[in-house]
């Protein structure tokens, strides 16, 4: 087969380029994770990602469907996240520690902000797209802290869990208001005694 000429090969000038709807995605991303999903107007996502203010209604309805997408993107991603990184550990008990460890990646990067959905839940009224959505992500959370907590032999899974969120939200916080990025290193071991404890036989 005989190479393509230049007029059918590929070229960067030809690749798809990025549609409105990703395009207001991803400066919602910036924008809401920075300064707030109800701070920022809708007038800065659409002069950020450069296209006509249509364009936001024909994609996502609203603001509040914009906000809705911005928070499911970031349960989406942070899920993954999660997972491909408990992949490098063996057993049950590590990839439940192994969380913390993930936590402390995440909070030693320049652009760490807290977390997405306490900063949303926070500054929005009970109900509504954004309670739905964070409900959706607490509920994995809880979830998977259970479902690992079971598999490493804890006694009672489901309170080794409740204990485990309320550490991880601790030192989400702490790594973010005190700005100390140790903050779920030093969780990751008060979990290691609750682990132990609760699997003591």
């Amino acid at each position: 087969m005989s190479a393509a000429s230049p007029a059918t090969a590929a070229s960067p000038a030809t690749a798809r380029k990025p549609s409105a709807r990703d395009r207001l995605l991803a400066a919602a991303d910036e924008l809401f994770y920075a300064e707030g999903v109800h701070t920022v107007g809708i007038d800065r996502v659409i002069e950020r990602a450069g296209v006509a203010k249509a364009s936001l209604y024909s994609s996502f309805g609203s603001k509040d469907g914009l906000i809705r997408a911005y928070l499911e993107g970031q349960h989406r991603r942070r899920r993954k996240r999660i997972l491909t990184a408990l992949e490098r550990y063996d057993s049950p008990r590590d990839k439940l520690l192994g969380i913390f460890d993930v936590l402390a990646e995440t909070a030693s990067r320049s652009s760490f902000r807290g977390c997405a959905f306490y900063n949303a839940s926070a500054e929005s009224p009970r109900g509504g797209v954004v309670e739905e959505v964070c409900d959706t992500n607490r509920a994995w959370t809880r979830r998977l802290f259970t479902d690992l907590a079971r598999d490493a032999g804890a006694a009672d899974p489901e309170a080794l869990a409740a204990q485990l969120v309320l550490l991880y939200d601790g030192s989400t916080v702490g790594a973010r208001m005190d700005r100390d990025v140790s903050a779920p290193t030093t969780a990751r071991a008060v979990a290691t005694a609750l682990l132990e404890a609760a699997t003591a036989r």
